[in-house]
């Protein structure tokens, strides 16, 4: 007698698995409306839900953190572990922070308690699998649905935001009531004793919280006094397969082997040749990329001067073409013989600040930006933005001697709003030029942090990024920086002292909150004319919460200390500028979820302009004070 192989009894043992798994699953769903609560007597909390890390998306806590919408730091510190860059365990359970409240859904579902999360949908995502295996049933669908009721979950656009009800519970102010409720999914290889021992409580008071009909998958709350250590687990916790059965093993007999052997020399030949047609897709593409650009790689004219004599790579120049394949339809290809042609050698008589030219290509006037090689997610995300106070990417050039590569973008004339503002420019610029400028910034933000997909953050909001055309009309610059899609984390912290967000400084956490709180300080930069950052180092938002106490007159006096003089000097309405300075306030707020949206910031200068344009041809309206 043969024993059947290992491999294929053991592939039935996990499919016998998953599927009792799934019919457990429908005789027993968990709870799919949430748990009620009444507004009026709910006191919002922030708890925590134990997590578990599960690979091979999830093994560290940036990625978590994304998911959750909160920092490293938030789940390192409760979950044990020192190191928040660490490599999880597969199964390693997390203490992951939540803010629970109240909410009102709707006449069927009524009020229920959870903390809401906001997610942007990416490429295979679905309400379902979200729900059931990002947030490991911490939700349920059903009430992902509710929660977001014009949405319709087979229409579901990558890059849209939906909200997820994460289900928790916060104590009452009961004498003797547990201080925590911390949110757990009752996993299949749970009992009631397992998990009281767990967190070093009694069973009876679990079954007290939640009662006694408690089912695989259910959310239940576990009632703590205080948080308990985590501890990494040794390897993976992942609940192995059911045991076999107790019966004898099956056997194979002696005239049963030639079976067994076809059977597997048919495997066998399936993935040779499923390996065999992968190699070639793999062969015809990469022919393919290298025919396309063999006619762009003929036209490439050798870099002149200075540069004469080096040895052109050639593999260099087409794996940098192949990175841009998705840009050469949408921009201008140029020759590196017109940009040095353009820019007289990269003269530095040409040179308009940092690595950034002035040329002129074919009579028109062009701003060429050399950089190294990191141009590819600056091109990603230009491609996809089109919009009146974005500066236009006209086209590139790739220098193939030392990888370098060129932006040409159309010039704007009037050079950058830090220069108007900080420089030596003759003419100062008026409060109306000033709130114009403004609001085509906001509008700008506006249009990357809410009209693209994913949403983009520029990352480096500031004022020499503000470029100014022959109207002084404002233009966002230079996205070398730009993520594209928003709540992530990073540990690579760049951008420009006295601008840079807190949170981002701290923590890493990216969003486009981290934009509204630079555009706060380019706001202060217009009201007081004085720079992001001075010459000892202090930062100008540092003491803006000053400007929002005291009496009304009191603040008006002290605004009216701190604006730019060539302010004072015009006729202009002070209730124009004291709502301007609101809203710097609101975006350097330290709490980015209290700091206000693009939409709202729009919003709110489109009325400072509406108090300044009250001014009469024959003098100021009743209303109005001069800045004097």
């Amino acid at each position: 007698m043969i024993t059947k192989p290992i491999f294929g009894f053991s592939l039935l043992i996990f499919i016998s698995f998953i599927f009792n798994q799934n019919i457990c699953y429908a005789q027993n769903p968990p709870s799919i409306t949430g748990y009620t609560c009444n507004p009026n007597q709910f006191n919002p909390c922030q708890t925590y839900v134990l997590y578990r890390a599960r690979g091979p998306q999830f093994l560290d806590l940036a990625s978590i953190g994304d998911l959750f919408s909160v920092s490293r730091l938030m789940i390192a510190n409760p979950s044990n572990i020192s190191n928040p860059n660490t490599t999880l365990v597969n199964d390693q359970p997390l203490f992951v922070p939540i803010k629970c409240s109240c909410n009102n859904i709707n006449s069927t579902f009524g009020s229920i308690s959870y903390a809401g999360l906001n997610y942007s949908f990416k490429a295979g995502d679905t309400m379902y699998d979200m729900s059931v295996t990002k947030y490991q049933n911490l939700t349920t669908y059903q009430s992902v649905e509710a929660v977001n009721p014009t949405v319709e979950a087979t229409k579901i656009a990558i890059g849209q935001t939906i909200k997820f009800p994460i289900f928790c519970k916060c104590p009452t102010t009961r004498q003797n009531q547990p201080r925590l409720l911390i949110t757990y999914v009752f996993q299949p290889n749970d009992n009631i004793s397992s998990i009281a021992s767990r967190f070093r409580i009694t069973p009876q008071s679990i079954t007290q919280m939640n009662g006694n009909n408690i089912k695989i998958l259910d959310t239940i709350f576990i009632p703590l006094p205080n948080l308990p250590n985590l501890t990494r687990p040794a390897s993976s916790n992942t609940p192995p397969p059911p045991p076999p059965p107790t019966a004898p093993a099956p056997v194979i007999q002696e005239n049963d082997r030639k079976g067994t052997v076809i059977w597997l020399a048919i495997g066998l030949g399936v993935c040779g040749l499923l390996l065999i047609l992968i190699l070639g897709l793999f062969y015809k593409e990469k022919t393919v990329k290298r025919e396309k650009y063999s006619d762009i790689e003929r036209q490439k004219s050798l870099y002149v001067g200075s540069k004469k004599g080096s040895i052109v790579d050639k593999d260099v120049e087409v794996n940098l073409m192949a990175d841009l394949s998705d840009c050469l339809d949408k921009y201008k290809m140029y020759k590196m013989e017109q940009l040095w042609e353009a820019t007289n050698g990269f003269d530095e008589e040409c040179l308009i600040q940092g690595s950034v030219y002035k040329g002129t290509i074919d009579g028109e006037v062009l701003a060429i930006k050399k950089m190294k090689w990191n141009a590819r997610e600056e091109l990603k995300i230009l491609q996809k933005v089109n919009h009146g106070n974005l500066v236009k990417l006209e086209g590139f050039c790739i220098d193939p001697k030392e990888a370098n590569c060129y932006l040409v973008y159309e010039y704007v004339e009037n050079g950058s709003l830090h220069s108007w503002l900080h420089g030596e420019k003759p003419e100062k610029l008026s409060w109306k030029t000033r709130l114009r400028i403004a609001t085509d910034v906001a509008n700008g933000l506006l249009y990357i942090h809410e009209h693209t997909r994913p949403r983009v953050v520029h990352k480096d909001i500031k004022s020499s990024n503000i470029l100014l055309d022959s109207n002084m009309r404002a233009k966002v610059a230079n996205f070398g920086l730009a993520k594209s899609g928003c709540n992530a984390i990073t540990m690579h912290i760049v951008g420009t002292q006295g601008y840079i967000a807190p949170e981002y400084l701290t923590d890493g956490i990216v969003s486009t909150k981290m934009d509204v709180f630079s555009f706060g300080v380019v706001l202060l930069e217009l009201v007081s004319g004085k720079e992001a950052i001075n010459d000892e180092g202090k930062v100008l938002w540092a003491k803006v919460s000053d400007f929002s106490e005291g009496s009304e007159e009191r603040k008006v006096s002290k605004l009216q200390e701190w604006m730019d003089e060539s302010l004072l000097r015009e006729e202009l309405t002070i209730e124009s500028v004291v709502n301007v300075m609101s809203v710097a306030i609101s975006c350097l707020n330290k709490d980015p979820s209290r700091r206000p949206g693009m939409i709202e910031i729009v919003y709110a200068l489109s009325k400072s302009i509406d108090l300044f344009s009250d001014v009469s041809e024959e003098g100021l309206s009743p209303r109005q004070v001069t800045a004097r």
